[in-house]
């Protein structure tokens, strides 16, 4: 059995996630590939050594704590150098693992169909690359010129470089088969046309434990961290009858390895493509917020506009995870955000309201309405003009009465706003267009 230390690095960042969560996190990443740590700890770092990451005397403590443990594998969950990585190994006298290797680890044990496959051998050739200097200078296969000009293993090292490129050229043929595939299989799917509902997440918030409570899919849903890689797509009935398209994708992670970000933008796409995004949060965890906001900075990146990012749905997961005060703070909270919905993936509470959500914002259902307002009220009267229809508008000394269409749900906010100031006297749905 492989003895496992897990090393967390606080750079002390303005933006670094709190050592403790980031610490768990990492020790969770490591469990994914059937790994049990015997042991993790918090190393703080104002400024990273060049040579060795840490000070000779963290470095020896280390040394000796890792000795006294036996330990065989250490993950250092933070930025790693290839020079920093070889000295280190040759210090300790044990394998070592930055988190882009060990992303990638996980990445490939979990990848299933081609497209993951290639994008996570893609990523990881990208990453060997930097790094081949570790593998190779132990080897003398041929020495240049007299036998002296030139270190040992450098043709060896050049030769492995050349034919990793070659190896990444012709993935790249490859992915981008593949691409023009998904391609046309979107485009087939707009002809039919059923809209595309996307669950995008921070990993391991429960989005397929969601998509199959939804779908009843057989997708893999496990309390692991990246236990979805390929995207899996499925189709939803809706409370109307009406059908859509919902699809699983990967999780998001803070600090995901610039090889994975590129690797899996393909993978990615289908968000881009969707009709509606459906943000799903493990609302028990405590670093939600942080979680949240690494979200919606990847969907950023990824060129989800702000218009879209303004109008995804939050599925508040994970309430069943809560005591009871904690659980109807949450409810509370999302009773009051029209935005999000409150549920449990396992237990299904709160799914059916977010289906009836779904379909609200895919076919809004248009009303028709009349209603009086005061003098007074030229704010409400302002927000119906930015968001409605103003069809007919009457003024007499009591006020103005307005005849407006306008979706249910831009109802639903106009009366939390302004709704004990207003009269509605006629409220009636309208034919679908």
């Amino acid at each position: 059995m492989t003895r496992v230390f897990v090393l967390h690095v606080d750079l002390r960042a303005p933006d670094s996630p709190e050592p403790g969560a980031a610490l768990e996190e990492a020790l969770s990443l490591t469990r994914a590939i059937d790994l049990e740590p015997v042991g993790g700890i918090v190393v703080p770092l104002p400024k990273p050594h060049p040579g060795m990451l840490f000070g000779s005397g963290k470095v020896a403590e280390l040394k000796a704590r890792f000795a006294e443990e036996r330990v065989d594998l250490v993950i250092i969950n933070g930025p790693l150098s290839p020079v920093q990585q070889r000295n280190l190994e040759r210090e300790w006298k044990v394998k070592i693992l930055d988190r882009t290797g060990l992303i990638l680890e996980i990445f490939g044990e979990r990848a299933q169909t081609r497209e993951g496959v290639l994008q996570v051998e893609l990523a990881h050739l990208s990453y060997q690359k930097t790094r081949l200097v570790r593998s190779w200078t132990h080897l003398e296969r041929q020495r240049g010129g007299l036998g002296f000009v030139g270190g040992p293993g450098e043709t060896q090292i050049e030769a492995d470089r050349r034919m990793i490129d070659e190896r990444i050229t012709r993935i790249r043929r490859q992915l981008a088969k593949v691409v023009k595939t998904r391609t046309l299989h979107r485009a087939a799917r707009k002809r039919v046309p059923y809209p595309i509902v996307a669950l995008v997440g921070y990993t391991n918030a429960g989005k397929s434990t969601l998509f199959n409570r939804l779908t009843s899919a057989g997708v893999r849903a496990e309390d692991l961290l990246f236990a979805t890689l390929d995207p899996t797509m499925r189709q939803i009935s809706l409370p109307s009858g009406r059908i859509a398209i919902l699809s699983d994708t990967v999780g998001f992670i803070s600090n995901l390895p610039t090889q994975l970000v590129a690797a899996f933008r393909a993978t990615l796409e289908e968000v881009l493509e969707a009709d509606l995004i459906v943000h799903v949060r493990d609302i028990s965890h405590p670093e939600s917020e942080a979680q949240a906001a690494e979200v919606m900075t990847v969907l950023a990146e990824l060129g989800v506009d702000a218009a879209r990012r303004e109008g995804i749905v939050s599925a508040l997961n994970k309430i069943d995870r809560l005591g009871a005060d904690d659980a109807a703070a949450i409810r509370a909270q999302a009773g009051r955000d029209l935005d999000a919905v409150a549920i449990s993936a396992v237990t299904g509470e709160g799914c059916d309201a977010l289906v009836r959500e779904i379909e609200l914002r895919l076919f809004p259902r248009r009303l028709g309405l009349t209603m009086r307002l005061g003098h007074a009220e030229g704010q409400a009267i302002a927000w119906l003009h930015r968001h409605a229809e103003v069809r007919r508008r009457e003024d007499d000394e009591q006020g103005a009465r307005l005849d407006v269409e306008m979706t249910e749900r831009e109802f639903f906010q106009f009366r939390k706003e302004f709704g004990d100031r207003v009269e509605i006297i006629r409220r009636e749905p309208l034919a679908a267009q």
